[in-house]
């Protein structure tokens, strides 16, 4: 197999052509054309300060099913304490700027560069990425962003300044797609944090007949708010 290098044209080769390290091409752009068009057939990028773009389909993927999620007895008493405001699409610059800070994936340094944060502030714009917010005593404790389409969310990255802050997000994140039936959250990567909380690894041929039919369902465009009606301890 072979790294391909995109060309001018925002295509993508078949993502089962992968690496066995999920690496599938080179190059290209971060427009919001492409973007969309990566995540529609279950790629992402990601890379470091001064790499070439980098676009991904690991096998396996790890994916969060938002009616499974496991809320740990000391995260369900958090939870219940509601001390912590949460909130939609209300800070996404600050979110993805905390999360630029924090280490992520096993790298030293930051993947979300520069010119990723621009390009996911304008899918944000766009009405295609969406923010979770916690606040406490009025300051961002903790947060989570990600795609939207279809019925799959795409999650980028998470950050938290306070304890279980990031947790109660994605348990919020998960009430709301339960809600709106959504088929599955999309967290890329295997950590033990995200096992611990119920994800599980799929085959990528599986993900991504399983994405062919989320796509099906329209897209969820412009800001998210939350229903007065949900819960994150809710569990169907």
């Amino acid at each position: 197999m072979a790294v391909y290098r995109l060309s001018a044209e925002p295509v993508f080769p078949d993502p089962e052509l992968a690496e066995p390290d999920g690496l599938l091409a080179m190059g290209g752009d971060l427009s919001t054309l492409r973007l969309l068009n990566a995540y529609r057939r279950g790629i992402f990028p990601w890379y470091g300060e001064g790499d070439p773009i980098l676009w991904w389909s690991p096998d396996p993927r790890l994916v969060l099913d938002p009616r499974s999620i496991s809320i740990s007895k000391s995260l369900a008493r958090t939870l219940k304490k509601n001390a912590l405001r949460i909130t939609l699409d209300t800070a996404f610059e600050e979110v993805i700027t905390c999360c630029a800070s924090s280490l992520r994936r096993g790298r030293p340094g930051t993947w979300i560069v520069p010119q990723m944060r621009a390009a996911y502030l304008q899918l944000h714009r766009a009405g295609c990425a969406h923010s979770v917010e916690a606040w406490q005593d009025g300051c961002l404790a903790g947060g989570l962003y990600g795609v939207s389409l279809g019925r799959a969310f795409f999650g980028e990255s998470m950050f938290a300044r306070q304890p279980d802050a990031s947790k109660v997000c994605l348990a919020w994140l998960a009430a709301l797609l339960r809600a709106w039936e959504f088929d599955f959250i999309d967290c890329q990567v295997t950590t033990p944090h995200l096992l611990r909380m119920g994800a599980v690894e799929i085959e990528r041929t599986v993900f991504l007949a399983r994405l062919r039919h989320a796509l099906q369902a329209p897209d969820r465009t412009g800001p998210w708010r939350l229903p007065p009606d949900i819960s994150p301890l809710m569990q169907d």
